[in-house]
């Protein structure tokens, strides 16, 4: 299974010489933290579910010596070490542009990252269309703009709440989510017929 996540570093060789001055832009353009953080992290796992999608490289995947389940593992839990790595990348960047950024920032991104992915993933099983990826970040886009109006109102829910219970809730919910959605992908692949 560590092979198969290897396997996307490699294939990921050409978009990682672009993932810094990627970066780069958002730093330079003085955007949030979290966003920074948030689009760090979803660089490399979607840059490999597209190419997977062009190259049709589940057939391949399914003449190997892995099962299907290991197939899609692979994709959950590469997903969170590409987050660590790039988190651990923008956090390096943003300090030696002496851009200033919290734990909260990275834990914020994260779990939104996560929530991105458990959303996203089942559907890159269900459509496999040329153009799905190219949707899902300009949906992100729109997401995050749309958003950012709303947040003053839930900001003043979540102010009531004591902030244990808060970060708990949170850490539960996302990681049940997190969890049915990789069961959920996990039985749409079972069943795909390549």
């Amino acid at each position: 299974m560590l092979n198969l996540i290897r396997r996307d570093v490699i294939l990921q060789k050409k978009y990682l010489l672009v993932f810094i001055p990627f970066i780069l832009v958002f730093v330079i353009f003085d955007t949030s933290p979290v966003l920074v953080f948030l689009v760090a992290s979803i660089y490399i796992p979607f840059n490999t579910c597209g190419y997977d999608e062009k190259a049709e490289t589940d057939i391949l995947l399914n003449s190997l010596p892995y099962t299907r389940k290991e197939i899609i593992t692979s994709r959950y839990i590469g997903a969170i070490v590409y987050m660590f790595l790039s988190i651990a990348v923008t956090s390096l960047i943003l300090f030696v542009f002496n851009k200033p950024f919290t734990i909260t920032d990275i834990v914020i991104s994260s779990g939104l990252f996560l929530l991105f992915v458990a959303f996203t993933f089942p559907l890159f099983q269900l459509f496999k269309t040329g153009y799905f990826t190219i949707v899902v970040l300009i949906s992100f886009v729109i997401l995050t703009r749309v958003t950012g109006p709303i947040v003053p109102f839930i900001s003043d829910f979540i102010v009531n709440i004591p902030l244990q219970i808060l970060y708990m809730s949170a850490v539960i919910t996302i990681i049940t989510i997190y969890a049915i959605s990789w069961g959920v992908t996990s039985a749409i692949y079972q069943r795909k017929i390549f």
